[in-house]
This record gives C-alpha cells, sequence and structure tokens, in this order.
C-alpha cells in the first residue's frame, strides 16, 4: 500500500540556532542534501512517493529548494534575453516525487499544522513523520503492525535518555505517555507513523499540540500502538548532532541509506542512537 506522507517541517529550531537563524531546520544539510532530502528518501525506498510538507517558519526555503530542484545541480545554460533555462548535465537523480507544499502558519502548534492539511489526505491512512529524525526504520513493518494493531495511532518507538517524553509499553500499545520526562531511561517516540484519518477529528485548531493534546488522550483511550524499533535512529535536535550525523554520512556510516543497500531492511539490529526528536 502506497500511502502519502505527511512530514512537520514548520518549527523554529531553537535549540540548533547556529543553524536556524537562516534557514528552517529541515533543510539544514546532512552531506550534499538536506536532512529533509534523507527523510523523503528513507520513505520513498519503501514506494512512498506523494508527500505533503507542512510549511512554517522560513518555509519560502523549502518552496525554493523543490522548485529549483533540477536546476541546482549539473550544469546549468542560462539564456538571459529570452529567459530561456536549459540543463546541459543532470547533477543528480529527479525523483519520481509530487509534493504539496502546504503554508500551514508561522506559529502554529504540530497538531494545528496536521488539522490544516487535511483536504490533502483522502485515504483512511497516512504516514506521518518530523523533519528532523533519521533512521533505518522498515516502513512496511511499522504498516503491517499499524494493521495488525488495528488502532488510530502507531508510532515508532525508539530508547533515548528521558530528558524526552518516556512511553510505557505493554502488549503493543502505548500505556503511558509523558512527554519530556525528567527522569529515567525508557521508550520515546521516534516518529515514523502511521495515522487513521480519525486522528484530525481529534484535533481542534493551531493551538493543538500532537503530541500532548491528542498522543497523550488516545494513549488513555488504548488508542496508541507502539513499533519497538531496534535499529539505529537519531534526530538532530542540536548542533553536535547536526555534526555526528554529518560524520556519519562522510565516513560511509549512513545508517539510514536504505537505498544505498539491497541488504537494506530498516531492522538492522544496530544499537539505537541515544538521542530523541525534537518536537
Amino acid at each position: 500500500m502506497k500511502l502519502p506522507v505527511v512530514i512537520l517541517c514548520g518549527g523554529m529550531g531553537t535549540r540548533l540556532r547556529e543553524e536556524t537563524e537562516f534557514i528552517p531546520k529541515p533543510m539544514v544539510r546532512i552531506g550534499a542534501m538536506p536532512i529533509l532530502w534523507h527523510i523523503m528518501k528513507i520513505y520513498h525506498h519503501f514506494g512512498h512517493r506523494d508527500f505533503i510538507l507542512c510549511l512554517g517558519y522560513k518555509g519560502e526555503i523549502i518552496r525554493r529548494f523543490f522548485l529549483e530542484y533540477e536546476l541546482n545541480s549539473g550544469d546549468v545554460m542560462l539564456e538571459l534575453a529570452g529567459q530561456d533555462t536549459r540543463q546541459l548535465r543532470q547533477g543528480h537523480s529527479i525523483e519520481d516525487w509530487r509534493l504539496i507544499l502546504a503554508d500551514t502558519g508561522g506559529h502554529t502548534m504540530t497538531g494545528g499544522r496536521l488539522k490544516r492539511i487535511r483536504q490533502y489526505v483522502t485515504g483512511d491512512t497516512f504516514l506521518m513523520t518530523y523533519g528532523d529524525g533519521l533512521g533505518d526504520v522498515n516502513v512496511d513493518a511499522v504498516l503491517a503492525h499499524h494493521k495488525r494493531m488495528g488502532r488510530l495511532v502507531t508510532l515508532t518507538a525508539v530508547q533515548a535518555p528521558s530528558r524526552f517524553g518516556d512511553l510505557g509499553l505493554a502488549g503493543g500499545l502505548v500505556r503511558t505517555f509523558k512527554e519530556k520526562a525528567r527522569t529515567g531511561q525508557d521508550w520515546i517516540n521516534g516518529g515514523f507513523l502511521v495515522c487513521d484519518r480519525k486522528v484530525f477529528d481529534c484535533i481542534e485548531g493551531d493551538e493543538t499540540v500532537f503530541e500532548t493534546d491528542v498522543l497523550e488522550r488516545l494513549v488513555e483511550a488504548g488508542q496508541v500502538a507502539a513499533y519497538p524499533h531496534v535499529g539505529s535512529w537519531q534526530c538532530m535536535d542540536t548542533y553536535r548532532e547536526m555534526e555526528l550525523l554529518n560524520r556519519l554520512d562522510e565516513s560511509g556510516g549512513a545508517f539510514w541509506k536504505l537505498w544505498e543497500s539491497a541488504a537494506g531492511s530498516g531492522a538492522t539490529g544496530r544499537s539505537s542512537s541515544p538521542v530523541a526528536r525534537a518536537s
């Protein structure tokens, strides 16, 4: 089943201010390409090609990147008088992606951003993630787990320091959800979610925070399943984490590049990196 992928790209990324003062966090580069591109390539590896990008802070930079995608690589000839542009040599492959670039507001919360793109999700199920986390996640397995559990939301659970939200898991369901707990070490929400479109009915408006206002209520109702990811995962929440991802990319240790390995099945058995996503 090929599903639309909703990616939250509108946050200000204040903990990575060294970069996000000038560009939105999803456009911070890992190697030659923005982290957003790497995330989209993971989903594309599993056959998902339709993306809905929820834009906000400096969203025009994301728009420009994709509108000029072909021209920003290889060799280009410009005829200024005739305003003609022609690509002479392609620098990188042009992905067969279809994108909806949705303006979801500069200060809208995560739930509100989802609510604003409701009209673009036509089926009963959609994929969702954040614009700052990478992993060798088997998207097919997450989707199969979602179907098997029959809940409104399935999230990918990863293990990380508890300064991020803790998940209490039992019987394949999320039993407790505490966003950004301060003590202990447990499973946390690593993104790579599968959602039933009924989730939209749980969102009141722009001020709704998906993680606290929606997920916590659904957890209480027994409607959030968890797919435990035992492979590698890393968010880009700080400058140090950005440097780490770039070192991995440069050294050939980019565990998320499933598209570069025929053996990439998602759950590789590597230990999870002890860092969680930014909300």
